[in-house]
């Protein structure tokens, strides 16, 4: 099998990722912050450990505000939800994920806040102009992407940061697409940075996290999920002490636990090492698609990633993914849950994606272009 659909979730894991997990359900069977027996106390440890290696691997120097959460898009409905009040007003860029936009826009149809979506297609400056000329008296959050899940396009979100910290906003990352790819510092400016565990951290699906920064005002910031935290039992209110008022219910230990150790697996083989590489893959295969005038590659101003987002004429994409799928080949067709990115680039919504990891190869990439070439 060739995996180039590393964009949904990364496959194949780390071995120390998959040990890891092993590991936790034989010896670490407890629930922790619920007792204070050893299998306890060891899950609250290595929980414990994980908020530690994801903090400081994204800048940070307070673990309490690493929140761990099933997944980027209920980490981004939590991060929303829990900044936004009534007669608020929200920037999102046309290039967001369902798990950006639909929260927002249940924002607005509930009537508790209004939204504007700027484009973030053209170049840096003109991202950034957008912004300013889309911005509001009543505007409290900008959400962007950092880079595209559909196309090569990384956001200028340090830039953006700056602008909402001048302004006294809050600024909230889907890093959904860039942890473990790109750069990324808490300590440069922004509010939240959201990120699943199973795409570029190389951890198992059903983790995920919020990591607030290090001064952020956790004050007015409003809980989504209510229940048990093992913190002031006593009382009928969550509370705003990070993170326990913010982690509702058992935590998913095997899952966090698998999600540090492939941050250690990141951090190990360095998130500029892995970058190029993917790269390199991706212009093995570009490079020959380029050449094809039945192929259309969808690739907007000051591109920058290893995604390839396609169609041929003449041909349904999907169709394309499942005669590939046949073959041995997992690729992705449709709108990625990306209809506003599908939208700004013109792709009808349908186009076949190809996204890879650092377990891809250049026989697998030579190999994918002889069937593809043969397909068409």
């Amino acid at each position: 099998m060739i995996y180039f659909d590393n964009a949904a979730t990364t496959f194949p894991k780390p071995p120390e990722v998959v040990r890891a997990i092993v590991n936790c359900l034989k010896n670490l069977g407890g629930n922790p912050g619920r007792g204070a027996h050893p299998l306890s106390l060891a899950a609250a440890e290595a929980v414990y450990d994980a908020r530690s290696e994801i903090s400081v691997f994204f800048g940070g120097t307070k673990p309490e505000n690493v929140v761990f959460t099933q997944n980027a898009t209920k980490a981004l409905n939590a991060a929303i939800f829990g900044v936004i009040k009534p007669g608020d007003h929200i920037l999102i860029s046309n290039l967001e994920h369902n798990s950006v936009l639909r929260p927002v826009h249940e924002l607005y149809r509930r009537g508790i806040s209004s939204y504007t979506v700027f484009n973030a297609l053209g170049t840096r400056e003109e991202t950034l102009l957008n912004i300013e000329r889309a911005f509001r008296r009543n505007t409290r959050l900008i959400v962007t992407t950092h880079a595209s899940n559909i196309c090569p396009k990384v956001l200028p979100i340090n830039e953006i940061s700056a602008f909402c910290r001048a302004r006294g906003i809050y600024h909230i990352v889907d890093a959904s697409q860039s942890a473990g790819i790109y750069e990324l510092d808490i300590g440069k400016g922004e509010s939240i940075i959201c990120a699943p565990g199973h795409k570029g951290l190389y951890g198992p699906q059903g983790s995920g996290f919020c990591l607030f920064a290090d001064d952020f005002d956790f004050g007015t910031f409003s809980p989504s999920v209510f229940g048990g935290n093992g913190l002031n039992s006593e009382k009928t209110q969550m509370g705003h002490t990070p993170p326990e008022s913010f982690e509702a219910g058992t935590l998913a230990v095997p899952n966090i636990v698998g999600l540090c150790e492939g941050v250690r697996f990141v951090k190990k083989l360095g998130i500029s090492r892995i970058r190029k590489y993917e790269e390199k893959i991706c212009e093995r295969i570009l490079s020959r698609l380029r050449e094809d005038e039945r192929i259309k590659i969808y690739t907007p101003v000051e591109s920058s990633g290893a995604t390839i987002l396609l169609s041929v004429k003449g041909k349904n994409s999907a169709q394309l993914s499942s005669i590939l799928s046949e073959k041995g080949i997992c690729t992705r067709a449709g709108m990625h849950c990306s209809p506003l990115a599908h939208d700004s680039l013109g792709t009808g919504g349908d186009a076949l994606r190809l996204s890879f990891s650092v377990f891809n190869t250049e026989k697998e990439a030579d190999e994918f272009l002889r069937i593809f070439e043969k397909i068409i």
